[in-house]
């Protein structure tokens, strides 16, 4: 349960984050951990999490397709 835990804490992160309002280049940073976070958690659950694989997979590709450079503030 430690990997569920830490895509939880991410995705509390990028909220109180969003609320500071800070740069999108900061966001997108900690959209790309929570990805890598759920990646973990999803190997772990076995073959019971197989719409959420699909549903990250998705997620990985569109990322992949879409990646421009991103300068950090």
């Amino acid at each position: 349960m430690d990997e569920a835990r830490a895509v939880l804490e991410r995705v509390a992160r990028i909220e109180e984050l969003e609320r500071a309002g800070v740069a999108a280049a900061e966001l997108l940073h900690e959209v790309r951990a929570l990805l890598v976070e759920a990646e973990a958690w999803v190997r772990c659950d076995g073959p019971e999490t197989e719409g959420a694989r699909a549903a990250l997979e998705r997620c990985l590709e569109a990322l992949d397709r879409r990646r421009v450079p991103v300068h950090a503030r």
